[in-house]
Formats: C-alpha cells, sequence, structure tokens
C-alpha cells in the first residue's frame, strides 16, 4: 500500500487527482493538500476584475469533490516540504508522511521584488481571484473619475497573456461606458518586443498585436524594467538591446495592474537539489525531480529555463494544455512506478492559448514551445472570445463532475482546425 500526496488544488492539482484517483491500485491512498478551500478557475481572473464574472462563478468547494472520489482532502497550507524524511509539516504543526509526492503548488508571486507593487502596494493583480476581487473594487472607482491606465508585466514574469487581455478588456469595457477617451493607456512589458510571450514570438504575434495596440490606441514601452512603484507613480528603465539602460520614465496613473515575477513557494525554496535557485522545482524528462525520486512536479511550479536570452529578464510561460500533459505524464509515471517499472511516460511540451480581448481575441499554438517548431501559428477573432467563453464552461463542467477528460487537449485539437480551414 502506498500513500500519494499531492501538494496544490489548481488547475494542476485538481486534474491530478482526479487522473490518480483512477489508476491507483486496491488499498492505495490519495491525499490533496491545500491552502485554499476552493478551486478556482484562473484564466477568468480578468473577467472578474471588470465585474463580467462574479468570483463564485469561477470557484467551486473543493473537499466534497473530492470526497466522491474518496480522496482525502487537508485544507491547510504546507510550511515546510522535508523530502529526506517524505514529510510535509503543515501550518498547524501537524505532519503528512507520503511515498510519492506531486508538488502543484503553482507559484509565489513574488510582488515583493519591485517596492511597492501589487495589491499591498499601489498596483493590482489578476493572478489570484482574491486579487480580482479587490481590482474590481478599484476598478468601479477608476471609472467614475477615470484617467490614465499602466498595465503590463514586470521583470522575471513569465505568463504575459493575462496583461494583453487585460489591457484588451479593460478597453473593451470602457468604449462600452462611452469614457474610453478619456483613458489614455500605456502597456509596460519586460518582453523585448510587443507579441514576444515570453516564447520569442509564435508566428506573426508581433505584428498582430502591434496592430491591434494601434487599433485600440494602446503606447507600449519594451525592454522595460519597472524599478519602483509609489502612489499614483510607476518607474521604470527602458532598457537597448544589449541590456544597459536607455530611457527612464516616470509614469503617472489612476489605475495599474502589472503581472510580477513569479517564484517557488516557501515550502520548498532553497531545498537543496529540489529546486532551482528562484525555487522552481527541478525535474527530469519524467518529471521527477532528479535527487528525490518519489517527488514528481506539475505545473507553473516547474524549473524551465527561458526561450531565449532577453535585454530585460523574461521568464518561459507553463500554459494549460502543457500543464494538462506534464499531470498526465506524472500520474501515469507513478503508477509504473508502483508497479515495479521505470517511468516511461513524457510531457509534450507544447504552448497554447486563448486570450481574450473581450470583443474578440487571440489564439496561438507553438507546437513544441521552444523553436524551431513544427507549428508557430497565430491568429485572432471573435472566434475566440466565444471559445474563450464556452472553454471556461467546459472546464469548470469537467471539475464539477470530478472526470479526467483532457479539455485542454481538446482546446488544442479544435485550435488545429481552425487553422487549418482558415488556411484554406
Amino acid at each position: 500500500m502506498a500513500h500519494i500526496v499531492i501538494l496544490g488544488a489548481g488547475i494542476g492539482g485538481m486534474p491530478a487527482a482526479y487522473e490518480m484517483s483512477e489508476i491507483l491500485r486496491p488499498g492505495d491512498m490519495l491525499t490533496v493538500i491545500s491552502n485554499n478551500a476552493k478551486h478556482h478557475f484562473t484564466p477568468s481572473n480578468p473577467w472578474v476584475a471588470v465585474d463580467w464574472r462574479k468570483r463564485g462563478d469561477i470557484e467551486v468547494e473543493i473537499a466534497p469533490l473530492l470526497a466522491k472520489k474518496k480522496v482525502d482532502f487537508i485544507s491547510v497550507g504546507a510550511k515546510r516540504v522535508h523530502p529526506d524524511k517524505n514529510q510535509i509539516e503543515l501550518d498547524d504543526g501537524r505532519t503528512v508522511d507520503y511515498d510519492f509526492l506531486v508538488i502543484a503548488t503553482g507559484p509565489k508571486l513574488a510582488f515583493e521584488e519591485v517596492e511597492g507593487l501589487g495589491p499591498d502596494g499601489h498596483t493590482q493583480s489578476i493572478c489570484h481571484v482574491d486579487h480580482a476581487v479587490k481590482a474590481e473594487e478599484a476598478w468601479q472607482e477608476f471609472v467614475k473619475d477615470p484617467g490614465h491606465i499602466v498595465v503590463g508585466a514586470v521583470q522575471m514574469a513569465s505568463c504575459y497573456g493575462p496583461a494583453y487581455e487585460f489591457a484588451m478588456i479593460m478597453d473593451t469595457d470602457l468604449r462600452r461606458r462611452k469614457i474610453r477617451d478619456k483613458v489614455p493607456m500605456t502597456f509596460v512589458t519586460a518582453e523585448p518586443y510587443i507579441g514576444h510571450l515570453g516564447l520569442g514570438g509564435v508566428g506573426d504575434s508581433k505584428g498582430l498585436m502591434e496592430s491591434v495596440m494601434r487599433e485600440r490606441h494602446i503606447k507600449w514601452i519594451c525592454n522595460a524594467k519597472t524599478t519602483k512603484v509609489e502612489a499614483g507613480k510607476m518607474y521604470v528603465t527602458e532598457h537597448n538591446e544589449d541590456g544597459t539602460p536607455k530611457k527612464e520614465h516616470v509614469l503617472d496613473f489612476k489605475y495599474s495592474m502589472m503581472l510580477p515575477a513569479f517564484k517557488g513557494i516557501d515550502a520548498v525554496f532553497g531545498i537543496d537539489g529540489l529546486t532551482n535557485p528562484r525555487g522552481f522545482i527541478l525535474i527530469d524528462q519524467h518529471q521527477r525531480n532528479p535527487k528525490y525520486k518519489n517527488i514528481y512536479s506539475a505545473g507553473v511550479c516547474v524549473a524551465i529555463p527561458p526561450v531565449e536570452a532577453t535585454p530585460v529578464p523574461t521568464g518561459a510561460p507553463k500554459t494549460g494544455y502543457m500543464i494538462e500533459s506534464m499531470v498526465n505524464a506524472t500520474v501515469h509515471n507513478i503508477r509504473d512506478e508502483l508497479d515495479g517499472k521505470e517511468p516511461s511516460h513524457k510531457a509534450t511540451w507544447n504552448a497554447v492559448c486563448l486570450a481574450d480581448f473581450g470583443d474578440s481575441g487571440a489564439c496561438f499554438v507553438a507546437l513544441p514551445q521552444n523553436p524551431p517548431r513544427n507549428v508557430n501559428w497565430f491568429s485572432q477573432g471573435k472566434w475566440v472570445h466565444l471559445a474563450k467563453i464556452a472553454f471556461e464552461k467546459f472546464y469548470m463542467r469537467k471539475i464539477k463532475k470530478g472526470t479526467s477528460e483532457h479539455i485542454f487537449e481538446k482546446m488544442v485539437m479544435n485550435s488545429l482546425g481552425i487553422m487549418k480551414l482558415k488556411d484554406k
């Protein structure tokens, strides 16, 4: 009999629990540990932040769902992982022993790396539903007395799609309110160019996204390092291609949302052999840690090197499709080990994203994530906006029903089908 513990109950952790529960041997035990009693569909946070969704639309209680699968659930955060003891120390003082551990926590949001950044500082965030709710409260005050918006992503951020999404969603919401003419908007990003996305660009993402930004009257500053944020002021250093400072900007704003850098959570940070210097989990081709071979990891918390060096540091994104593939490989490799076999399953390192623009959207498919690619496609249109709405519904239905259906994979297949139709 083995005890498998999944740390985290987000977009990686919940599907891992569902898949793992279906392939365990009789007598094996499965436990999920999370510092949150509810599961959230994070990609809908930008909609929450402008009141197009309520948090209740995109969250669900975890315990009843896992109980149906006969999976134990502990709604207490992890204080520290002790891999030498095969134990997890919880915030309430308890310890949980494991035979296999799957780390699927997502990242720690490193707001502290830029003075004044984040919900406890002077900018908003859409990285967590709690932040999105707070951003929506600030948004309602902003639209009563609008002014300059600064939106984007700081250095070492590794997920740029939501920044573009939120800029376009705010633009759409302001136009619907007929106050867009009162709101100058500036996009500030560590990317070397618009549409880089942490991926070195996908298809003609640079040209298409620049065109969209011009259409919507959004100015931009690239190769930007955000150095400090004060109430209503952001200090940004723009860099040359060789990384040397080019220009100092002081941007006044009435509303700002800036994505932070990511790093590993405190429970694993600094554990030699388990994490890299940023606290991300080191894994081999089978999602297994090279030093602690009974620890696997999937999702945003895994260590992936940047696609390329950039003048201002950028990270590599981990999209839902990639996370789903990591989860699938992880659970089947653990089953291999339970059966006395060596792990044999590998994730497909592909990047796919549906980015909603409020009234249209953009989709990119990068197969594989790092160039050169077999598929390198970027497109935009109303269909993406509709697809994202449908995908949210499919995902929430999957979570509530407790199915291990691979819906991100279906999304990819549908996107590739649309791509072929458009090419014809």
